[in-house]
């Protein structure tokens, strides 16, 4: 006879055996967010809010576009932190979203693509190398403070933070050359990520010859990779944001050092209208390294 004893006892294997099932589901790794990676890459464009990828994407050739849809990627491993040191953000704020090496995992050719690319709608790039992304874990924010992005605030300018944006968990400088420290890639109003090769899209803008890693030449090489190479380009390489390529800084290097580091230092004591944001924190040293290394570049205009 099916008794209460007999009946306490079967509740008891089975809530065991549920526990068990969990326990081990949850210690294996799930194949669903790799295999959603292709199923979710659109060959076309669905609205204006789709996430554009480019670059080296797995499976497809070089030139080719996918898009990915906001509800889709609210579909692959999400990650949640309350950040407090992010200067698009007010105060603490709890971020949700995609990690950038889950994205180059599921869409990037894993077997060279070891830096991306983030392209704004204003033509503003921010790199992540591998050692960047090693060391500060960012993060494609798909929700603030649990809201959807159409809820979202408003940038400090006053235009929208989307329809991407990129945060970190934390950020503490993990490198520093001269009077520059490692500086935090949030940009906000972020339409497309490339997945590219480090030593294709860095190699662009690195100075010609050999140099000593403590040469003012490879420090200036190092500092302009992080920060000038957000709104200027070299051949379609770097941003586009800023009026003056890559050629015209290293003229103006060349031909007037005094002009060029007065500029980095605080453009608008050269130029009223600019828009680039001052460096105030930069030394002799750091402004001398930056204009040595773009006046390597002379030869390479002058050819031209």
């Amino acid at each position: 006879m099916f008794n209460c004893t007999t009946f306490s006892l079967a509740i008891t294997l089975f809530t065991l055996l549920s526990l068990t099932v969990r326990a081990i589901s949850a210690a294996l790794p799930s194949a669903a967010p790799q295999s959603l990676g292709p199923s979710i890459a659109h060959l076309e464009r669905n609205s204006e809010g789709d996430l554009e990828i480019g670059g080296e994407l797995a499976g497809a050739s070089a030139s080719s576009v996918r898009y990915l849809r906001y509800d889709d990627l609210l579909m692959l491993p999400q990650e949640t932190y309350t950040v407090s040191d992010d200067t698009n953000l007010k105060g603490k704020t709890e971020i949700s979203g995609v990690a950038l090496t889950t994205l180059a995992k599921l869409f990037g050719q894993t077997s060279h693509s070891d830096l991306i690319v983030a392209i704004c709608y204003d033509k503003y790039r921010s790199n992540y190398p591998s050692d960047y992304l090693a060391a500060h874990h960012p993060i494609l924010v798909l929700r603030i403070n649990g809201k959807l992005r159409d809820k979202w605030p408003s940038s400090e300018y006053g235009g929208p933070l989307g329809p991407y944006l990129i945060s970190h968990p934390t950020f503490t400088p993990s490198f520093s050359v001269l009077s520059h420290k490692d500086e935090a890639q949030i940009p906000f109003g972020v339409t497309r990520l490339d997945f590219r090769t480090e030593s294709v899209v860095l190699g662009a803008i690195r100075p010609a010859g050999k140099w000593n890693v403590n040469s003012p030449v490879w420090q200036g090489y190092r500092i302009a990779s992080q920060d000038c190479y957000r709104c200027h380009g070299l051949y379609g390489e770097g941003g586009e944001r800023a009026s003056r390529s890559w050629l015209v800084l290293a003229a103006w290097a060349a031909t007037d050092a005094t002009s060029f580091k007065s500029y980095i230092h605080k453009p608008q004591s050269i130029q009223s209208c600019a828009k680039m944001p001052p460096h105030p924190d930069y030394n002799d040293a750091t402004l001398d390294a930056l204009t040595a290394y773009f006046a390597t570049f002379v030869p390479l205009r002058n050819s031209k």
